[in-house]
Parts: C-alpha cells; sequence; structure tokens
C-alpha cells in the first residue's frame, strides 16, 4: 500500500485529526541518507510528523522543522509542503545504540534530552511564522505535543512510530496528529486520553496493516470520526541541476574561475537526498561565460 495521508474531524468538531502512513517515505529517506536503526528512527518521526504538519498549510505553503539536540546524531532537518511532499536528513546518519530499558530504540539517547525544537512556516508573506520550543525528552514525538501546546496554543497528541527490519530497512511507520478544538468538552479529552493510554505503538498498528483511517479508529472510535479527505505522501526533494547552475553562476566571475585553476572543476551534494551534481572545467567555463552576458 502507497503511502497516504488522512484528515478528519472527530466528536462533532470538537477535535481535528491527522494520521499518515508513511513507510515508504521513511525507507526512501533511509536509502538515500543511509541511516542507522537508531537515526532512522529519529529522521522517520520528524518525516512522519513533518508531512501531517505539512497538511495543515494551504497552496503553495512551506513547512521546515528543525530537532537540535545534544546527542550525537546532530540535527535533523525536514520540510514538506501541502501537497504531501518531505524530505529531510539528519546530521549524523551512522549512529546506534542497544535498545533502551522499554526494548525501543534509543531514539532520546541519539537525539539528546537538551536542546531546541523549531518550527518555520512560509506562508508566502514577507514573514515567516517561526516557533520555538526547548526538547522535552528527545523522543520526537513528545517534544512536538510539547510545542503544540507551548508555541501554538493548541492541546494536542502527537504520535509517531518507525520499525526497524534486521537488514535496516523500514519495516513499518506511521503517525497521528489529535488537535482540541477551542471548546472542546473535558468528557471528550479524557475519553481520547483513556485511548490513547491503552493503545499499541502506533508502529505496530502500521505493521499489522492497519490504514490511516484505521490508525483514527483506534485512537478516537470509529463511531466519533469523519474523515474529510485523503492525499498521497511521498519523499520528494525539489534540488536539481538547474538550481546548482544558477547557485554556482551568482556566485561571481573570480569565485568561479577560482573553481577552475585551483579544484578543476567543482561538486555539489544535496543535504535531503544525496545527489551529487559534477561540473568540470568546460561546464564551469559556459557557466562562467553565461553569468557574464
Amino acid at each position: 500500500m502507497a503511502d497516504y495521508l488522512v484528515r478528519a474531524m472527530a466528536f462533532d468538531g470538537q477535535v481535528r485529526a491527522y494520521a499518515v502512513q508513511s513507510t515508504d517515505t521513511v525507507e526512501e529517506a533511509r536509502r538515500r541518507q543511509d541511516t542507522w536503526a537508531t537515526t532512522s528512527a529519529a529522521l522517520g518521526r520528524t518525516l512522519t510528523i513533518s508531512a501531517m504538519m505539512g497538511a495543515m498549510l494551504k497552496g503553495d505553503d512551506k513547512i521546515t522543522l528543525k530537532v537540535e539536540g545534544d546527542g550525537p546524531a546532530g540535527a535533523i532537518i525536514a520540510d514538506a509542503n501541502s501537497k504531501g511532499e518531505v524530505r529531510g536528513y539528519i546530521k549524523n546518519p551512522h549512529v546506534d545504540f542497544d535498545l533502551n530499558d522499554q526494548g525501543k530504540l534509543d531514539v532520546a539517547r541519539a537525539v539528546g534530552t537538551s536542546g531546541t525544537l523549531s518550527v518555520v512556516k512560509d506562508l508566502g508573506m514577507k514573514d515567516h511564522f517561526t516557533g520555538q520550543v526547548p526538547l522535552i525528552s528527545g523522543e520526537i514525538s513528545e517534544d512536538f505535543t510539547y510545542y503544540f501546546a507551548n508555541s501554538e496554543q493548541v492541546p494536542s497528541a502527537v504520535g509517531a512510530g518507525v520499525l526497524v527490519d534486521t537488514d535496516y530497512s523500514i519495516l513499518a511507520s506511521g503517525g497521528f496528529i489529535v488537535q482540541m478544538m477551542p471548546g472542546a468538552d473535558e468528557e471528550t479529552t479524557s475519553q481520547i486520553e483513556k485511548r490513547l493510554s491503552d493503545m499499541p505503538a502506533i508502529s505496530s498498528l502500521v505493521r499489522d496493516g492497519k490504514t490511516p483511517e484505521e490508525i483514527l479508529y483506534t485512537v478516537l472510535g470509529e463511531e466519533n470520526v469523519q474523515i474529510l479527505d485523503s492525499m498521497p505522501v511521498q519523499f520528494k526533494c525539489h534540488c536539481s541541476r538547474e538550481r546548482v547552475e544558477v547557485a554556482i553562476s551568482s556566485l561571481g566571475d573570480d569565485e568561479i574561475q577560482r573553481m577552475i585553476d585551483e579544484d578543476q572543476g567543482a561538486e555539489a551534494k544535496c543535504h535531503f537526498c544525496n545527489e551529487d551534481y559534477q561540473f568540470d572545467v568546460e561546464q564551469l567555463k559556459e557557466l562562467q561565460s553565461n553569468a557574464a552576458e
């Protein structure tokens, strides 16, 4: 089943909810970044949440998430748009540990428990919306739950999970975001909290074949959920050779000449997809000539 996301309302408009299956998306990121098990989980959780936060946007709006902890994995960057396109990378992909006390991948140890979580929304206006909160656990889902409550003042429950196979490939990945709308009553909140405390791990639900719709039924109760729409989700990078050519041309004649004289060429690699762009001397001279026109 290809990755996709659903948007829903629940409890007669008291709750807004999103759920996503992101297995293929996270596997593509793992393959491109060559992440190990623990960093696959950290990056995968961030990508999964970014897909759902992207679905909260409209038109050409974009969102960038940055998790900067004090752990050895380094910063995690992910961005998404309203079309279900996501991409991301982790600074140090080759970090792995034994399972933690709960028998799960030790994401908090890789990410770190001290640092910041930042969200930047490009809404097509002059100024971007930026929100930042301290990390509270390094487990990613709890940190985004804290972000929504404190930066956007929206009481939320965020869940994201990744199961990694013995060959490091992604066995299952998915997530949900449940948000209480203004005026939601305490009975609804208590019911959701009870369901959340009783539900299995989100990655286990995906592994067992549960769809995004069924994930929301598990969290909220099928009788309470109204599915609004769905859309495909995929890893998609927006880099291209043409964009790199524009960037090189913008460096100016002197810098391009230095590349020719000292390096006999140029190389650019995209952080997100690891695509490698090579330029030989003749290609640099052509860019130099075009820039001079």
